[in-house]
């Protein structure tokens, strides 16, 4: 065996008996083999130096491959390795060159097949080392997703999580240890679950069905205003659809929305794609604290927050593809600093609602190109006692894009 190629094996709650029997000699012909003391327990002794993985794992991960190289190396995984498991890992850490993956069938797979569900229109997501509400963004009418549990409470949460959205008639089914002989599945209902899982290793199944106080969330931008905690320092939802439609989210991107007041425009770019990765810039600590429940609340508690004022609290921050100044237009060499830390290629918009902020960017418009747009926008109310047009102050966009070098 190549030393210089690390195994990566998938393995399931079947243990060694389940194993292909390539993957059985593979282990058989490793010098070392990782993995976590579960797993280990799984495969029968053999000559190979056996390590369990340490807590926390990846601040360790690097320095542990380097003390055994040159050595024949196996890794154990649960399931399939490339699916939230550690081959993902080793591939960023090491290139995918130097791993030779052998896959089990992952649980969800499993899942899927004692459900009768196909795969392709499934939503899954995990909970382990996530909060509850990453669910939230998945949570839809007549939607299958498979949630991969944390702990024997896991079914308990998504059950909860549920009925707090109004999806509490949703079908739940928990599937346990499967592939074992001691496999498990229970069903039952979100909004009566009580039970504990009978196992840590849970996959909750769950088919969303809204009761009469459910509020799905559309994917689509300009969510209505009352679904952020707000204190009025908030993009409105007409703004805030017109907005994103300049910043142009695709999957994989940085937003940096730099005066975040509630954090709607760095939350809806992140509902776009599970990929779509957002910093909410905010100089006030009480809204700040609003921005995490608001992103947990709409399905993307991931979005970070950064606490401080700009431009000095951009220091050090991933460079970003776009860029959204919301608030802070007037303050000295931020919109310098926006500019000068956006990647080629990268769009920039402004929203003004002063006479100062607009001169600034008609200024910044003059330098660095761009379109100017005023958007006014006038809703209905009463009026005596027939109903008239109530205007809001005008919001003038500014939208530019920086060429590559």
């Amino acid at each position: 065996m190549d030393a210089r190629v690390i195994s990566v094996v998938g393995i399931g709650a079947d243990g060694w008996d389940g194993l292909a029997e390539v993957s059985r000699e593979v282990l058989r012909g490793a010098d070392v083999l990782f993995g976590g003391r579960r797993q280990l327990g799984l495969v029968p002794a053999g000559k190979a130096e056996r390590v369990a993985w340490p807590s926390p794992l990846l601040p360790a991960l690097p320095e542990l491959i380097r003390r055994y190289e040159g050595r024949v190396l196996a890794v154990l995984a649960s399931g399939d390795p490339m699916f939230y498991g550690i081959g993902s890992t080793l591939a960023e850490l090491l290139g995918p060159g130097r791993l030779r993956v052998l896959p089990h069938a992952s649980s969800v797979s499993l899942a899927c097949a004692r459900l009768g569900w196909p795969l392709e229109r499934v939503d899954v997501v995990s909970l382990v080392g996530r909060p509850p509400g990453t669910l939230n963004a998945l949570v839809a009418p007549r939607r299958r997703i498979l949630v991969l549990g944390a702990g024997r409470e896991a079914p308990a949460v998504v059950a909860a999580l549920l009925a707090g959205r109004g999806f509490g008639p949703s079908r739940m089914t928990v599937l346990c240890d499967l592939g074992a002989e001691a496999e498990t599945v229970r069903h039952g209902v979100a909004g009566e679950w009580t039970e504990s899982a009978a196992s840590a290793l849970n996959i909750v199944a769950v088919e969303c069905a809204p009761g009469p106080g459910a509020a799905p969330l559309p994917r689509t931008s300009g969510l209505p205003d009352d679904l952020f905690e707000h204190d009025g320092q908030i993009t409105k939802s007409e703004v805030r659809a017109i907005t994103l439609s300049r910043l142009a989210p695709l999957p994989g991107e940085l937003l940096w929305d730099v005066g975040a007041g509630a954090g709607s425009v760095a939350i809806e770019w992140a509902r776009v794609h599970p990929s779509c990765a957002a910093v909410a810039v905010e100089s006030r600590p009480e809204r700040a604290e609003r921005i995490d429940r608001n992103a947990g609340a709409l399905g993307v508690p991931g979005i970070r927050v950064v606490t401080g004022r700009a431009p000095d609290a951009l220091e050090g921050l991933p460079a970003p593809d776009a860029v959204f100044i919301g608030g802070g237009l007037t303050v000295p060499g931020l919109l310098e600093r926006c500019w000068d830390a956006l990647k080629p290629g990268g769009r920039l918009v402004a929203n003004g609602v002063t006479l100062e902020s607009e001169v600034r960017v008609a200024q910044a418009r003059e330098t660095h190109g761009g379109e100017l747009v005023r958007v006014g926008v006038e809703r209905a109310g009463p009026l005596g006692g027939f109903t008239g047009w109530r205007p809001a102050m005008p919001v003038t966009i500014w939208t530019t894009r920086k060429d590559a070098p």
